[in-house]
């Protein structure tokens, strides 16, 4: 079937275009023909496979579009797994390879497998006899299975493994994190569905405290104080939705959305100038800082293990999203491959975001004063105790940020009467260990081009001397990277390092190099020993900036197969190449997050600690390009 003579009911409009229910059940129908997905297989991953930059900058409006998606499948009852290439267009199966876990990793684990946890755990001898000298129910405990990674078991090689917590709930309402049965851990095979091992290291009390923030008489009385506050736009918004295309003021892009990154932007540009063809999250990763016998294996990949917005959360009027709001839903396909809509998982508005300019002259007499608003583009996903918002935001003098809102509840362990030098005690015997969340972003730049460079820019102190006698000066120092290797970069707040994108074809006014500026928040990367597992697998995590030549194959920075991968896949595999970036067409990836060591002030339910970047134009306009912005009132101009 050539793509013309594409399937009934399959859209084709644009090769970025949203997935459809359609387009689900079109993968799901040639597998099912080609043999692949049997009884027994199960999807365990599937997102769009997008098109190479090329052709979707080259595509015109009614060009045939081969709408293709890649959806990786397990077989549960032998733990084989193919990662494959459906056009949903045709119906062909484009490719299949079936994965080596040893060497790939495993695919993610699946909410299939989830459901069996307690039931595995529950036919254990050892699981059972743990419990029992703790005093405790079987039936009141809630198994949590996390994913394992890979340590010194060689019998766990090639096996689909997690290893399992247990929770105490004392009633159907109780929140089970605020018991946890400390000291005891259990290794399952999720194919052979039996228990490895059962470690139990220590008998710890079982914390009694309460974590139902949402019960009443533990919250107690609600504030009665605070006045209702109404977002309105009498006249609508100032954007327009066409599927999944926006345009808001200058700006002009599409959305997408996937399982394992959530929200995408595409094809972001500001008054006709490119800027940003594709930018995500496309990993994070939070390793645990307790090296005790039961927890020192606590890292966890919320994307490439457990394809984090999945789970992502139908957004609520005047509860998640405030205002003038339009809704976007997304589609994703269940562990049988049928396909799933989450109502509501995008959300879009405009905000007013305080003074954008502002100045009263005292020669000229004049005051002028120009509010700011941002476009923002928003999804929220839990994914187990921790539940995150991911918000881009642009502006209207050009900038666009990344905002991440983490709440949720904290991972919980007893806390000893002896303390705990890796955990801070949130609640009488209940302790939060020790923590970082760190993302990568995937910012595919397109500054005026795609040809682009990137610079290192810095703050230098210039010593006193015959051309500086009184000792102020400084200034700027850039450095072009012009490799993969020398592009591997910490960020360094004390001379306010920063990564300029320049387009070296293009120049401004000035004559210089017109580009767009990163600027880091400056806070840690990895802290943990070079030498340990997780940092062998997040290798990504412990710079801010890498960058690397553009090739649509290269998508996530831990690779394709994090779960049980033994590491060096993802971007330390790439730059080993050391291709040359000066003018040409590169990929951005930026490590950012928080290092979190928990206050008691974050329990039951933590209040939302934020962590992002900020992209500004430097040099891309001659000139303020929010001059134009109207006075909001007669009073300001």
């Amino acid at each position: 079937m050539t793509i013309a003579e594409a399937r009934p009911g399959i859209a084709v409009e644009h090769p970025l275009g949203m997935t459809t229910a359609a387009e689900v059940d079109a993968v799901r129908a040639a597998l099912v023909t080609a043999g692949l997905l049997t009884e027994t297989v199960r999807f365990a991953f599937f997102a769009p496979e997008e098109p190479v930059k090329s052709a979707v900058l080259e595509h015109h409006d009614g060009d045939a579009v081969d709408r293709r998606f890649r959806a990786v499948l397990l077989d549960l009852a032998s733990g084989r797994s193919w990662d494959t290439v459906v056009s949903a267009t045709s119906g062909d199966v484009v490719s299949s390879r079936e994965l080596d876990p040893p060497v790939d990793g495993q695919p993610p684990i699946i909410d299939t497998e989830f459901e069996l946890i307690e039931d595995i755990l529950n036919a254990e001898p050892a699981w059972l006899a743990a419990l029992e000298k703790r005093g405790i129910a079987p039936a009141s405990v809630r198994a949590v299975p996390l994913s394992a990674g890979v340590y010194d078991y060689p019998g766990e090689a090639g096996r689909r493994i997690v290893r399992a917590f247990g929770f105490q709930q004392d009633h159907e309402r109780d929140h089970p994190w605020a018991h946890p049965i400390d000291g005891l851990v259990a290794y399952v095979d999720l194919t052979a569905r039996s228990v490895d091992r059962v470690i139990d290291e220590a008998v710890l009390p079982v914390p009694s405290t309460s974590g139902n923030f949402d019960d009443p008489e533990f919250v107690g009385p609600a504030r009665e104080t605070l006045r209702p506050i109404e977002i309105t736009q009498p006249e609508g918004p100032s954007f327009s939705v066409e599927g999944n295309r926006i345009r808001w003021e200058k700006w002009d892009l599409r959305v997408g959305f996937n399982e394992r990154e959530g929200l995408t932007l595409h094809q972001i540009s500001f008054d006709g100038r490119p800027i940003v063809y594709r930018a995500s999250v496309a990993e994070m990763v939070v390793p645990y800082a307790d090296p005790s016998p039961v927890r020192f294996w606590q890292n966890y990949f919320d994307c490439g293990e457990y394809m984090f917005a999945r789970y992502a959360d139908s957004l609520q009027l005047g509860c998640d999203c405030l205002g003038e709001i339009h809704y976007l839903d997304a589609v994703i396909a269940d562990d049988l491959g049928n396909p799933k809509t989450i109502t509501n998982a995008i959300c879009m508005h405009e905000e007013d975001h305080g003074i954008l300019w502002k100045h009263s002259d005292m020669f000229t007499g004049s005051a002028e004063t120009r509010r700011q608003r941002r476009m923002v583009f928003s999804f929220f996903t839990p994914i187990g105790n921790y539940d995150y918002g991911f918000y881009w935001y642009l502006y209207l003098d050009g900038t666009i940020q990344l905002e991440v809102k983490a709440t949720g509840i904290v991972f919980t362990a007893a806390y000893p009467a002896g303390g705990n030098d890796y955990s801070t005690e949130v609640a009488p015997g209940l302790g939060a260990p020790y923590h970082q969340h760190l993302f990568s972003a995937r910012l595919d730049m397109t500054v005026d081009g795609v040809r682009n460079a990137v610079e290192e820019v810095e703050a230098e102190r210039v010593p006193i001397g015959p051309d500086n006698p009184y000792g102020n000066a400084f200034r700027q120092r850039r450095t072009r990277l012009t490799s993969e290797s020398q592009a591997q970069r910490s960020a360094d707040g004390s001379i306010t390092r920063a990564w300029h994108i320049v387009n070296p074809e293009k120049q401004n006014a000035m004559g210089q190099n017109v580009g767009y500026v990163l600027l880091p928040e400056n806070k840690a990367t990895m802290l943990a020993d070079d030498a340990s597992s997780i940092h062998a697998r997040a290798t990504f995590a412990t710079k801010h900036l890498w960058v690397t030549r553009y090739d649509a194959a290269e998508r996530y920075p831990a690779g394709d197969f994090v779960n049980q991968n033994a590491g060096g896949a993802g971007l330390p595999a790439w730059v080993a190449a050391d291709r040359p970036l000066d003018g040409e067409d590169v990929v951005v990836w930026h490590t950012f997050g928080t290092t979190h060591f928990p206050r008691p002030e974050d329990w039951p339910v933590m209040p939302v600690d934020y962590t992002g970047f900020t992209l500004k134009p430097a040099g891309f306009f001659d000139r303020n390009p929010a001059l134009d912005v109207p006075g909001a009132a007669k009073s300001c101009h």
